[in-house]
């Protein structure tokens, strides 16, 4: 058990590659926090739209410091900003991500209560998010999808924080020596050499970050493809980490190409199942988001989420 600091002084780190517009929305929501005690260090990853200008903007209502480098990837650009901040406790949130007002204030009192060395939030989506944002939020973390295990489970000693909101103390920084230089799943394995260090960590659920995603579908098929691919990555650097619930994409995916072969022989029973699942899809974010386009567009979106995610697993394990 590690001991709590005396006083709590947060940083927040956001890494930025090419997204201006993202750092503003982002940067506005941090100016408009109840709790303001903290600083802000904005990484500029090597981009060829700079966000510099809009960081200096920004630079009086908040405490803020802009660095530009050379390109190396989201998880030593974190650890750069982690370098040069001051604080003794460092939020990171990915750049396309904005703040609920009272978030700050919602962490800082959790930690107040039960402090962690770290925690992790969920993320929602917000009423202007376009409906492709909605969609894709509800395959990443409904429970009727593996994204449910992202942020809404409540086994909070073996909660695993993702990078888009995200808080570690200096400590364990200090201790683990940060990210890695993995492209993904660099924040899963972060939290597993947290743990393994003997750090606590916990899910904060009131501290909850609007996700935008800025995803087309086949970005988004190419992102859980990689992440999928990144599970067993994890699992070979991490012997043990690997559970049940981390094959059901696969399983999904190897189903749903065999009920297609099958439906060629006659055998339709299979892609019936398969049709049922997104008719419950359909009506669960179709009750979620009071729309039933959106819910058509929420069961696409979770096949999508399943199929990339299957693939990569797949692929990766037999590589």
């Amino acid at each position: 058990m590690f001991d709590k600091p005396a006083n709590i002084s947060f940083s927040i780190i956001i890494p930025v590659y090419n997204r201006p517009g993202e750092v503003a929305e982002l940067l506005e929501s941090l100016k408009n926090q109840t709790f303001n005690d903290f600083e802000v260090i904005v990484v500029e990853d090597g981009s060829s739209l700079l966000s510099e200008k809009v960081c200096r903007k920004y630079m009086g209502p908040l405490n803020l410091k802009y660095f530009y480098k050379e390109n190396t990837g989201p998880g030593p650009s974190r650890n750069y900003g982690m370098q040069r901040a001051t604080g003794n406790y460092f939020i990171i949130l990915d750049s396309d991500v904005v703040l609920p007002e009272k978030y700050m204030q919602i962490v800082y009192d959790s930690l107040q209560k039960d402090y962690t060395d770290a925690y992790g939030g969920p993320d929602e989506a917000a009423l202007d998010f376009t409906p492709v944002q909605k969609a894709i939020n509800y395959a990443m973390t409904s429970w009727l999808t593996t994204g449910g295990i992202r942020g809404k489970g409540n086994k909070l000693e073996k909660f695993h924080p993702r990078s888009f909101n995200m808080g570690i103390s200096k400590k364990v920084f200090e201790q683990t020596g940060g990210f890695s230089d993995m492209r993904y799943g660099e924040d899963i394995d972060l939290s597993i050499r947290i743990m393994k260090a003997g750090f606590k960590t916990k899910l904060i659920p009131e501290a909850f970050v609007y996700h935008k995603r800025r995803n087309d579908w086949r970005s988004f098929f190419n992102q859980v493809r990689h992440s999928g691919e990144a599970r067993i990555v994890l699992s070979r650097l991490h012997p043990g980490t690997l559970k049940i619930l981390h094959f059901f994409p696969a399983v999904f995916t190897l189903g749903f190409i065999l009920s297609i072969i099958l439906l060629f022989s006659g055998f339709y029973y299979g892609i019936i199942l398969y049709g049922l699942y997104f008719v419950v899809l359909l009506i669960d974010a179709s009750i979620k988001y009071k729309r039933i386009s959106l819910g058509f567009l929420s069961a696409f979106a979770s096949f999508v989420m399943l199929l990339g995610y299957g693939t990569g697993f797949i692929k990766k394990l037999f590589l």
